[in-house]
């Protein structure tokens, strides 16, 4: 007898491989999906972490706007007074000297300007010195308001108190020891004329200078909608800088940038063109409209003033409060609707803690804590462009 034949039959050959192809796509499916999925994750937390990045730079850098500092000292040295000794005339309870400082930044550029509160400390102990006391003096030029724009180590002041040179004890320095008390007040810089729909009464705009100084107003160059300018040691480490972000929005076909430029306040007094070295964050767009239908800037500034017309020129405006809106959108399209995704980030309360502090001390009539705009900044950066 013949061997019976085992194997498939071609009806059950063709049964199976449309089974496997059914399971088969079914299971691409899936990863498709997945893939998609992944990819529209991927886009978005590539977004958020853009714009994080740029929103915590904003929020350091705007908190530590306005903080006053002097540059690390070199080995063997202590910022001082270093001549001549001071002696108050008896008939009049003070005096008024050109004395030398020895306060220079890693450049050996001097970094004392003109109106600069300096605390000088009391020189000689009380047994040998009685009339000597610690006090806050302004510096200021000898040739007379507006006249000194850059940074110097020889001021005119005003003394209450005799300070009579010391070997400052572990360093090889002889002067009488000196600190900066208190924080710039425009350490964000005050908004422009026109910025602000609803400015304290009096405000006009930043810049402004005091009656017969030597630079006309230019009320238009402070800190607008899109440029937030902003100053002081923002990075903890000595080191003035002098930072403005300016957001450019642009289209969902061309979107824009937000850059950041930063220059030394000491040594440098042009700010260069934006180059795209300088961008923290692409995708930019335009925000939406609030829900009274008006535009909503990148920027938006609380104010505060003493002194009424007069803040701006006396430097008595301060910015407690900066909200930071951006639009952005993604790099790449969402593989899922084939459409770029967009999301506004908005930091409604970011405050100048140090110009805070300014505001406090100004309520306080405290002036001597109240260190005003250095001219290299105020009449020489802004107006430089």
């Amino acid at each position: 007898m013949r061997k019976k034949q085992a194997g498939f039959t071609l009806m059950e050959t063709l049964i199976s491989l449309v089974i496997l192809l059914g399971v088969s796509a079914i299971v691409m499916s899936g990863l498709v999906q997945m893939m998609w999925t992944q990819g529209t994750i991927t886009n978005r937390t590539e977004m958020h972490t853009s714009v994080r990045s740029a929103t915590e730079l904003l929020q350091q850098e705007i908190g530590q706007a306005g903080k006053m500092s002097l540059p690390p000292t070199p080995p063997g040295t202590a910022w001082a007074m270093v001549g001549p000794a001071v002696a108050i005339l008896p008939a009049v309870g003070q005096t008024t000297l050109d004395v030398n400082f020895n306060v220079n930044d890693s450049l050996g550029n001097p970094v004392l300007f003109e109106g600069e509160w300096v605390t000088v400390e009391a020189g000689p102990p009380p047994a040998v010195c009685l009339t000597c006391g610690r006090e806050a003096v302004q510096l200021t030029c000898a040739v007379g308001p507006g006249s000194c724009p850059l940074p110097s180590n020889t001021w005119r002041v005003t003394f209450y108190y005799d300070h009579a040179p010391i070997a400052i004890p572990g360093t090889g320095t002889v002067g009488v020891p000196i600190s900066i008390p208190g924080a710039f007040s425009g350490g964000i810089i005050p908004p422009a004329a026109g910025v602000m729909a609803n400015p304290p009464a009096g405000y006009a705009g930043y810049p402004d200078f005091p009656a017969g100084y030597p630079v006309a107003p230019a009320l238009n160059k402070g800190s607008t909608g899109t440029v937030l300018k902003l100053f002081g040691d923002v990075n903890g480490d000595g080191n003035m800088v002098y930072v403005e972000y300016t957001c450019v929005p642009g289209t969902p076909a061309n979107p824009g940038f937000l850059y950041r430029n930063q220059v030394n306040f000491w040594d440098s007094q042009v700010i260069p063109a934006l180059d795209p070295s300088m961008i923290v964050l692409t995708g930019v767009l335009r925000n939406p409209n609030d829900a009274n239908g008006n535009a909503v800037p990148c920027f938006t500034y609380q104010l505060q003033t003493r002194d009424g017309v007069l803040a701006a020129a006396h430097d008595l405006a301060f910015v407690t409060d900066v909200a930071v809106t951006l639009t952005v959108q993604t790099a790449n399209p969402d593989p899922q609707t084939h459409q770029l995704q967009q999301e506004t980030k908005a930091l409604l309360n970011v405050s100048p803690r140090n110009v805070y502090d300014a505001f406090d001390f100004a309520t306080l009539d405290y002036s001597n804590r109240i260190q005003p705009t250095p001219p290299l900044i105020k009449a020489n950066i802004l107006l430089s462009y």
